[in-house]
């Protein structure tokens, strides 16, 4: 029987220089842009951000740690502004149009983002990005969600996980594909079209609401 692997110990990425962490985010979100991830190596990362191969171990250990970390940071801006867009709107319907506009929005200014977190992270994986156990963010959105519910708004025939699946289900494949299609235009020109879609899907059937 093969003993453990010692704990990797990395040094507090609050110790880097932040001009050095953006070069690094940077060189991710280039290099894993719809190539698989084992198709990148530690040394293409460091060459490409112009930091050298022992930092980039010192501060991640290795190489998931640096995609998954990386993707933090940048879905940990679409959080904060995600959050701010829940905040001071009574409107469940509301709420939910803002929400996805900041995400269509996303999509159209991070295209190499989204392509990153499709092909280089299983999603299996996805609980390894720190954001996504972001309490704040997930207790924040569900809110609307069963807040839609117990008004008799929103759907109610599935369990709330299940609305919040059908919701960023929507909104991961529109957005994936419409890159991966290379779409001319940005996808919110269609975000009226879209929304009414999504809250088509989303809604209460207007016979049970009569």
């Amino acid at each position: 029987m093969s003993s453990p692997k010692p704990s990797i110990t990395t040094a507090p990425l609050s110790a880097m220089r932040q001009s050095t962490l953006d070069r690094i985010e940077q060189a991710v979100l280039h290099l894993f842009d719809g190539r698989d991830a084992s198709e990148v190596t530690m040394t293409e990362i460091a060459n490409s951000a112009n930091v050298s191969l022992q930092t980039l171990y010192k501060y991640f250990g290795d190489k998931q740690t640096v995609i998954y970390t990386i993707l933090d940071r940048v879905l940990a801006r679409l959080a904060a502004r995600m959050i701010d867009h829940l905040q001071g709107i009574d409107s469940v319907k509301e709420r939910l149009r803002k929400t996805l506009w900041v995400c269509f929005d996303f999509v159209d200014s991070n295209p190499n983002a989204v392509m990153v977190l499709s092909t280089a992270v299983p999603v299996s994986r996805y609980r390894n990005i720190a954001i996504y156990e972001n309490r704040m963010l997930l207790d924040a959105f569900l809110t609307v969600l069963a807040d839609g519910q117990s008004r008799g708004i929103l759907n109610d025939a599935v369990p709330l996980y299940t609305l919040f699946d059908v919701y960023m289900g929507f909104i991961s494949r529109l957005g994936l594909m419409h890159i991966i299609r290379q779409h001319p235009g940005p996808i919110t020109d269609e975000f009226d079209a879209l929304f009414t879609i999504l809250w088509r899907a989303m809604s209460m059937p207007e016979s049970q609401t009569v």
